[in-house]
């Protein structure tokens, strides 16, 4: 569990962890640089089970790293700070993916907000059919929709000694580090297997990562550069390339539009560095062939462009639906 000034959620997080019907565990709470009450409240708790670690502000990649090095379990979930688990989650999950010997299981987010519960499709496994229940699978099964299923970390349970034998590490020093890590470990995966349970609950406030488009959505530039190099070095490309390159567009293409006002020519700038760079590429090419037409617009729009302003003027001209 990553922590940075979570006082006012951080309580009901352990609890939901120390509550568990499933009792052997370790908690490695990560409390990254907190300057509220986050860390005297973690320190309250008085159960051998917890395992506090506190570093510097390092962001929550780091802070996840970090406990991977110490973790001793037979397998491994991630909570964040503002977040919680339902009663059964690690026993229900637990009991699961012994049965299927997976890597990864995959279960449901319900999300949460104000008192009250909510589904939610995106966290809802929806894409996975009735064909993948009641056994493990393989990622290439998935093909069709790869990049439609979420990449939340929260959402799984991992097989701790499958993360060691491919050294799966999370981007450090960036937010959106679960979309790598995701994508990696996934695509490395010999089992997989779904759970078809909300095993856990997402959190929504003002606070939430998600929730506010502002600087931290800068860093969608940069996981959409390294989630490319983690598919070139892995030998992905080629299987993965038209739906590959329509994600990278997205990310960086959906933030700039939604991001605040005072962050547009900043994400602008750090989205054309990396179109400039892409153009002196062997994938050049790649991206003029594959994208749609409104993301091969936006992809142009940005490189012709000279300044903010000018590309605001040029992505003004309406293209066909993407």
């Amino acid at each position: 569990m990553p922590v940075f000034n979570e006082e006012r959620y951080i309580r009901k997080a352990i609890k939901s962890v120390l509550d568990q019907s499933l009792e052997d565990f370790e908690l490695i709470v990560v409390d990254d640089g907190s300057t509220d009450n986050t860390l005297s409240i973690i320190k309250g708790f008085d159960d051998t089970r917890i395992r506090l670690i506190t570093q510097s502000r390092c962001g929550p990649g780091a802070a996840r790293n970090r406990a991977l090095e110490v973790a001793e379990g037979e397998y491994v979930m991630f909570l964040d700070g503002d977040d919680f688990f339902c009663p059964d989650a690690f026993e229900t999950a637990y009991r699961h993916i012994k049965e299927y010997d997976s890597d990864i299981s995959m279960f449901q987010i319900i999300k949460y907000h104000e008192g009250e519960f909510s589904k939610n499709e995106w966290f809802g496994l929806n894409n996975f059919t009735e064909e993948f229940e009641g056994r493990n699978f393989q990622p290439d099964e998935c093909g069709d929709f790869l990049f439609d299923i979420s990449v939340s970390a929260a959402q799984k349970i991992f097989r701790r000694s499958f993360l060691q034998r491919i050294n799966a590490r999370f981007p450090e020093g960036i937010y959106f580090e679960d979309m790598p890590f995701f994508f990696y470990t996934f695509l490395k995966a010999e089992k997989v297997s779904i759970i078809r349970k909300y095993l856990y609950a997402r959190r929504k406030h003002e606070g939430s990562i998600t929730e506010t488009v502002d600087s931290k959505f800068l860093d969608t530039v940069e996981a959409g550069c390294i989630l490319m190099d983690i598919f070139v070095e892995n030998g992905w490309y080629d299987t993965y390339q038209f739906d590959l390159l329509a994600f990278k567009i997205n990310g960086p293409r959906y933030a700039l539009m939604a991001i605040e006002e005072k962050c547009k020519k900043e994400l602008y700038l750090l989205i054309k560095k990396d179109y400039q760079s892409i153009k002196s590429t062997r994938y050049y090419d790649d991206y003029l062939e594959n994208l749609g037409p409104v993301k091969r617009k936006f992809f142009l729009d940005i490189l012709n462009s000279k300044d903010y302003d000018d590309f605001k003027t040029l992505n003004q001209t309406k293209s066909e639906p993407a």
